[in-house]
């Protein structure tokens, strides 16, 4: 007998209705155990947050107590070296291991100069850092003793990256009309000088000499008779060199004074900097900070624009441009294509003259030509096989020259990037003759280099020949450059010092590479050496934190600047316009300040 098709029916679906219910208890209690599970999760990242907000408090507070105790330290060290400068006596004195981040006067112990090969470390000498010493030329690491966080605004800011293909406000105006005097030598007219034609008529060398003295210092009477004279217009005329041993050392010892014994009149005090004139020279000059860029990195290298507008800076992996005056970023130029491995920190900087070109040097021992419009690099120049530690245009901007450790400078062409000559040291009694830094003269004949073997060298730009050797610095030559007249250079060196050299001439050799005046005031390594575009001044930046000013014919310093937590690797004076000066630091800054005559 045939079951009715009505309890059929019911009898399915009373079977569905069971299964749906089923199905519905697992389905909630896979949401039960979800929200549980939810409720957890959320009450862990609860805890981690309030761990995090309490490890960011206690970090604050430990920073804010480690600076009151550094600025504590700070003072008493004033006080103890005041009262030791007083009395002449040199008591022992307990260094801190705890670094003196705020200390503007502190002075570090004199390590071992660094040297420059495969993975050497060259920012860990001339970074401040008392407690460590390390030696070399390589990646700076983080290691700013307070370092600047990325600013809130705009002034100052880290750019951050723009869309691509963005096209940044031009440099410069192409075209721009030569300031600089003498014509640049005939064989450049064609980008490719040739070493077949001699040096042009007049030419301020003949080829190198063997067996160029060393200049030496005089008695401090001499010193005094020297600098009583008036100042001249033209302080040191290429004929007019002293004799070898007429080297003054002039001691300008302003670390040394304490700052709160100076009278109001002869210091300036900013927020977290602050001036101190001579008072054994009359001030000349107003100091003042106008713009601080901070950094998420180490600043290697700052350096103007020809018509003092904008500042570059190389950091790791970006070289940032800024608008000088309201300190607002223009662009950030970055290789894509770089290795992405560790740091690639760029170590100099340098603006064409027109503007149009930005030439940067790193740690991958290449040289990239930048088109800043286009934000677009023109070409790359490869050759050198160590890091390349610096750069410098000719005036006419036909002629880039790279200075690196691997013991050479370089000559290249702008018209196609070719190189044109290579300037080696090939003295085999040196042990490490690279090159730190490197300068071509404002008439673009001589290309001066300073090596880490304490010479300076000069060559002939037009055939890659070498005419001398500047030999009197006692440790490693970081910088050179030229002054505006270029018959004199000048060169810093890791021995504390500065020195100024006359430049000579075929019809009196006599003259030629003596020290004129040796500039001693920093109490640590003198890391970049710049001069003002009317010669009256040469700057100095120092591992002692410290910038000062020097009158060249005096050799007296006129102020010392302190505005850095850390040491000031680079420095750059403005080449028009307004008095303008850059500082580039181990605290990731870079500054700019005015210094205006009164």
């Amino acid at each position: 007998m045939m079951p009715a098709p009505s309890s059929r029916f019911l009898e399915i679906l009373d079977n569905i209705r069971n299964e749906f219910e089923q199905l519905n208890q697992e389905a909630y209690a896979c949401k039960s155990q979800r929200d549980e599970l939810e409720h957890k999760m959320n009450a862990q990242i609860q805890e981690m947050t309030a761990f995090q907000q309490n490890l960011t408090e206690l970090e604050r507070t430990q920073q804010s107590l480690k600076k009151h105790y550094e600025e504590e330290i700070a003072h008493l060290r004033q006080q103890l070296e005041h009262a030791q400068s007083r009395t002449g006596s040199a008591p022992a004195v307990a260094t801190p291991t705890t670094p003196l981040s705020s200390n503007p006067l502190n002075i570090s112990h004199h390590s071992t100069p660094p040297t420059i090969s495969p993975g050497s470390n060259y920012f860990g000498s001339v970074i401040s850092n008392p407690g460590q010493t390390s030696h070399g030329l390589a990646a700076p690491p983080h290691m700013a003793d307070h370092p600047a966080a990325p600013p809130p605004g705009p002034h100052g800011s880290v750019p951050p990256p723009g869309p691509h293909g963005s096209v940044p406000p031009p440099i410069a105006a192409a075209g721009l009309p030569s300031p600089y005097g003498a014509p640049p030598p005939p064989a450049y007219a064609s980008g490719s000088p040739s070493s077949a034609h001699g040096p042009p008529s007049g030419y301020p060398y003949a080829p190198l000499a063997r067996g160029s003295s060393t200049p030496t210092s005089i008695s401090s009477a001499d010193v005094k008779r020297k600098s009583s004279g008036p100042p001249s217009a033209q302080p040191y005329p290429a004929n007019r060199a002293p004799a070898a041993s007429k080297s003054p050392i002039v001691s300008n010892a302003l670390a040394d004074i304490d700052p709160e014994m100076v009278p109001s009149n002869m210091k300036i005090e900013g927020q977290d900097w602050f001036v101190l004139f001579n008072p054994k020279s009359s001030r000349q000059l107003n100091v003042n900070l106008v713009q601080t860029l901070d950094h998420t990195s180490v600043v290697c290298c700052v350096k103007f624009s020809q018509d003092g507008r904008y500042l570059a800076t190389g950091c790791n992996r970006v070289t940032y441009i800024y608008e000088v005056m309201s300190g607002k970023p223009v662009c950030m130029l970055r290789d894509e294509n770089a290795g992405k491995d560790g740091d690639l920190y760029i170590r100099s900087v340098c603006f064409s003259p027109d503007g149009k070109y930005l030439a940067t040097g790193a740690e991958d021992k290449m040289i990239r030509i930048w088109d800043i419009e286009k934000q677009r690099i023109r070409f790359k120049l490869t050759g050198h096989e160590q890091d390349i530690y610096s750069l410098d245009f000719s005036r006419d901007g036909r002629i880039v020259v790279s200075g690196s450790g691997d013991r050479t400078a370089r000559i290249w062409s702008m018209a196609d990037g070719k190189l044109l000559h290579k300037l080696e040291i090939i003295d085999n009694e040196q042990k490490d003759p690279g090159v730190t830094s490197v300068a071509i003269s404002p008439d673009c004949r001589l290309v001066a280099a300073g090596s880490l073997d304490k010479m300076v060298r000069v060559w002939d730009a037009y055939d890659g020949r070498l005419l001398d050797k500047l030999e009197g610095h006692k440790d490693s030559v970081y910088s050179v450059a030229f002054m505006p007249d270029g018959a004199m250079l000048v060169s810093g060196s890791l021995d504390k010092t500065l020195k100024l050299w006359q430049l000579g001439n075929n019809k009196d050799r006599d003259t030629r590479n003596h020290c004129k005046v040796t500039f001693s005031g920093h109490k640590d390594f003198v890391l970049s050496v710049a001069c003002t575009p009317d010669g009256k001044w040469v700057v100095s930046g120092s591992k002692d934190r410290g910038v000062q000013f020097w009158d060249p014919r005096t050799g007296q310093t006129q102020f010392m600047l302190q505005g850095h937590k850390n040491s000031v690797i680079s420095v750059a004076v403005s080449p028009t316009g307004r008095p303008l000066f850059a500082t580039g630091s181990g605290d990731n800054r870079a500054r700019i300040w005015s210094y205006d005559p009164l």
